[in-house]
């Protein structure tokens, strides 16, 4: 008689604990705007004349979290601003655009940071993968036609630094 006694009680216990769970409110998730955050400078060159091609304000992102979440759930940015990524070593890259909302231009540099592959105008919300085709150890994200304003090629170098 025990058992079944016990049974009974941890039964209800369950029944009226998930009931309460469910009666429960939900609580609102609330996001926060993700603003630009000026790190460095940046300037990309015609190399064979040393001529100034662009200046950029840059945010940095060279942690794990930093390269893997990158302008994700951002609406905007300047076309005077940037983001830059740094890995550790140079190696075949690839990034898409899955969670971005605004299209971009993807420019993959080399460990020397000359320019060896360029996407222009990647769509938002794409999952498609862009690879480097090359090895690359730097990634830079302007916004959409700026690469093509400026005229961006393979063998175009960047010169940054750190604030």
């Amino acid at each position: 008689m025990k058992p079944k006694y016990l049974w009974l009680i941890g039964a209800a216990a369950v029944i009226f604990g998930f009931g309460s769970c469910m009666n429960q409110k939900k609580e609102k998730v609330l996001t926060r705007t993700i603003s630009f955050t000026k790190e460095g400078e940046l300037n990309l060159l015609r190399p064979e004349v040393d001529t100034l091609i662009a200046s950029l304000d840059i945010e940095i992102a060279e942690s794990e979290y930093e390269t893997q979440t990158g302008l994700m759930y951002r609406n905007s940015m300047e076309d005077h601003q940037a983001m830059l990524f740094i890995f550790e070593q140079e190696a075949p890259l690839s990034f898409y655009m899955k969670n971005t909302q605004f299209p971009l231009d993807i420019i993959y540099l080399d460990k020397g940071l000359n320019i060896v592959q360029i996407y222009n105008e990647t769509k938002p919300f794409d999952a498609r993968p862009l690879p480097s085709n090359r090895p690359a150890q730097y990634v830079l994200e302007v916004n959409a036609g700026l690469a093509k304003r400026w005229n961006l090629q393979s063998g175009d170098k960047a010169k940054f630094s750190r604030l």
